[in-house]
Order: C-alpha cells, then sequence, then structure tokens
C-alpha cells in the first residue's frame, strides 16, 4: 500500500502531522476522521518528493550523508540476519526518530509489498539514493548478495562522509582567518587611515611617497568599494549562471585540468572517485561497461567524465580497460598501472581499491600540506599590511619630529 503524509486538525484545533498506509487519499481521510481529526492536507510521499524536486533549482538530497550510511547499515545488518527485505525495512523505520527517513523507507515499503524490487523502489527517491548507490543494490538483489552489497555501500557512504568532513575541517580555520583579515584590512584603510590621515592635512609639509600612496589607495576603497563588491557579486553570480550550460562548465572544467597545481588535484580527487566507485560496483557484480558509465556518472568533472564515456565506448569495442582509460592523459601514470596489473590478474577489484586508497591519501596528504602553509604565510602577509600601514603613517610624524628639532 502506498505510503501518505497527512496534516489535520485535532479536537482542540491543532496541527497534527504524521504518515498513514493505505489504498487511496479517501481510505486516509476516513481512517483520520474515524480518529476525530479533520484532514488538511494528505499527499502520497513518493508523488510529494517529485513535485518538490521539479521546484526547486538545486535539488539537494533529503537525508543527509550520515543518515544515510546508518540507515544503509541497518539494512545490511537485518537482512544479514536472515529478515526478508520488508521486515528488514519495518526494522529500520521502527528504529529511525528522523521523520524525513521515515517517511521515505514507508513509501518504499509500501512498494515492496505491492512487488517492486528494492532497487525500484529506491527508484522513486532518485534525490536520496544516487544512480551508484540503486544500481549496487540492484545488483545486489539479482546476485543475491543483498546484505553483502549493503554492506560495501554503507562502507562506501561513510568514507565519503569522513573524507567530506576530513576536508571541511581543514579550511574552516583558513576560510575564516581569510574573511578577518580581509575585513580588517578594509576596515583599517577605510575608516581608521582617513581619521589618522586628517592630522596632516593642515601641515604645510610634503608627504613621503608611502605615505601618499596609503592616501591614494584609503580614497579608492572609500569611493569605489561598493561597486567593486557590487561587481564581484555580480562577477560570482553570473559565472555561476554560465556553468549550468553544459558548453561553457565543459570548456571551464578542461581549463582547470590544465593549471598547474591546481590540475594535479582535481584529477586526483575525480579518479579516487572514479576507482572506488567502480571497484564497488564490480565487487557487487556489475559487468565491467556498466559500472565505467555509471562511476562516470559521479565524477565531478566533466572533462574527466567524458574520457570515463569515451574510454568505455573502446571497451565495448574490445579495448582492454587500461589502454582506454590511458589514451584521454587525465589519469595519472599510477592508476593505469594498478588498473592493468588487475587485469591482467583477475584482481580488478582489488587493484581499483588500491588506486582508490592511494590517491585519496595523496589528495588528504596534498591538502593538509596547502592548509598548514596558508595559515602562517597568512599570517605574515596580514603583518607586513599592518606595518606598511603604520609605517606609513609615522614617517611624516619623524619628519616633523627632525624639522621641529631642527
Amino acid at each position: 500500500m502506498p505510503a501518505f503524509e497527512y496534516s489535520a486538525l485535532n479536537s482542540q484545533g491543532k496541527t497534527k502531522k504524521g504518515v498513514l498506509e493505505g489504498d487511496s487519499v479517501r481510505q486516509i481521510s476516513h481512517q483520520l476522521k474515524s480518529e476525530s481529526l479533520v484532514p488538511l492536507e494528505i499527499i502520497e510521499i513518493t508523488r510529494r518528493q517529485n513535485h518538490k524536486k521539479k521546484h526547486v533549482l538545486f535539488a539537494k538530497r533529503g537525508i543527509s550523508t550520515a543518515q544515510l550510511a546508518i540507515m544503509t547499515r541497518q539494512l545490511a545488518t537485518m537482512i544479514r540476519s536472515g529478515s526478508p527485505v520488508e521486515g528488514a525495512l519495518t526494522a529500520v523505520i521502527q528504529q529511525t526518530s528522523q521523520a524525513r527517513v521515515k517517511n521515505t523507507l514507508m513509501a518504499i515499503r509500501s512498494r515492496v509489498r505491492e512487488g517492486f524490487s528494492l532497487a525500484s523502489a529506491m527508484d522513486e527517491f532518485p534525490h536520496i539514493f544516487p544512480h551508484l548507490y540503486r544500481a549496487t543494490v540492484a545488483s545486489g538483489e539479482q546476485s543475491g548478495k543483498l546484505d553483502f552489497v549493503l554492506g560495501r555501500m554503507a562502507d562506501h557512504v561513510e568514507h565519503s562522509q569522513a573524507l567530506h568532513s576530513k576536508i571541511m575541517l581543514a579550511m574552516v580555520y583558513p576560510l575564516v582567518l581569510t574573511f578577518v583579515a580581509l575585513l580588517v584590512t578594509v576596515v583599517l584603510l577605510t575608516y581608521v587611515v582617513p581619521k589618522v590621515i586628517q592630522v596632516f592635512e593642515d601641515i604645510d609639509q610634503t608627504l613621503p611617497g608611502i605615505t601618499l600612496f596609503l592616501i591614494a589607495l584609503s580614497d579608492f576603497l572609500r569611493n569605489f568599494g561598493l561597486y567593486i563588491a557590487l561587481f564581484i557579486v555580480i562577477a560570482v553570480s553570473v559565472f555561476n549562471f554560465l556553468l549550468r550550460t553544459e558548453s561553457f562548465k565543459y570548456r571551464w572544467h578542461s581549463l582547470v585540468l590544465k593549471i598547474p597545481g591546481i590540475a594535479h588535484l582535481v584529477k586526483g580527487m575525480n579518479t579516487a572517485i572514479f576507482a572506488r566507485t567502480f571497484s564497488i560496483l564490480a565487487g557487487s557484480g556489475v559487468n565491467a561497461l556498466g559500472a565505467m558509465r555509471i562511476s562516470a556518472g559521479v565524477m565531478t568533472n566533466i572533462r574527466m567524465k567524458k574520457a570515463v564515456l569515451d574510454a568505455s565506448e573502446r571497451v565495448r569495442e574490445g579495448a582492454a580497460i587500461s589502454p582506454a582509460l590511458e589514451q584521454s592523459n587525465c589519469f595519472p601514470p599510477m592508476t593505469i598501472y594498478l588498473i592493468a596489473s588487475g587485469e591482467s590478474s583477475g584482481n580488478l577489484v582489488e587493484m581499483l581499491e588500491h588506486a582508490a586508497n592511494s590517491q585519496e591519501k595523496e589528495f588528504e596528504t596534498i591538502i593538509s600540506t596547502m592548509m598548514g602553509l596558508f595559515e602562517p604565510l597568512l599570517i605574515v602577509v596580514m603583518g607586513a599590511v599592518v606595518l606598511f600601514i603604520v609605517v606609513a603613517i609615522l614617517l611624516p610624524i619623524f619628519q616633523l619630529n627632525q624639522l621641529v628639532g631642527a
């Protein structure tokens, strides 16, 4: 039976919300009235979610990555213990306290009761379960290893969450420090410096070049600062708008792969995503061609995504995976070597995992090193800016004292 989300008024006039299962909206309405509730809105959960997705410009996952990992782990545990899919879903529904997770699982359970497979039921919620997740579950159902596949998927989601959290924590302090440094500099130049410079206005004295430059810079920021900020906002907005077009996005992503330093990071991150996803799918029973195409779909760089899709066409025509990927010049030589080794030895899944681990560790090391160097560098730059302002202000005062002493 489908699951419906409702809102209704009780006898005290308060709104009550919840989820019920039934054959139709009319049945849910009768059930609510029998409980002395006045129905206000009854919406089938699946339709509600799809309706929302169509009207949201940037569709976000309905549940957090952490919630998805917990839910996946619980499903894997229940199925491994011998519970049927419907029973496992019921157990997880009873254990979770998150309303959105519970509503989604109830809708999925309703589809399973109607005879749909778990993967087909999850297809109703593409904003919650990505293509990789649903393809892996489908392969697990077909091979009879659903508990194993869900366990691997839970590991993957947890690992992705941990990596994302680690990167975010490493970037928070430098970003805050940069914002504070810029704010302090702007305040000094637009408010403090003009107040101090007023002391020299009535003095008939030739000011040093460094002081004149500071005055000109301060006047420029006060006169055009708002226009500069507005220009930056407009430029960022236009850039984000252009990124929604496939042609501009492809050219931009291709350019990123040519920038020294940044290209290495982008290639490493996308290679790790590709190798990790490929290993999960291949280990779950998905054929190599399908695994390559699904893995391409989760990559963030459009140029590298196209390279994988082009390689999959060459594989379809009979080529091996490693030389097909090597032709694009987008993947690190070590990754190509590991894939080639896996193909020749028959341990492709294991080699893909090694490649993913290697790229992820290298990516984390580079990020940690960059952040470690950035913090002291920013402090030095900020100190130099403050020193420049102080010297520009004090130098005329020292010259004035020398003139008075003479």
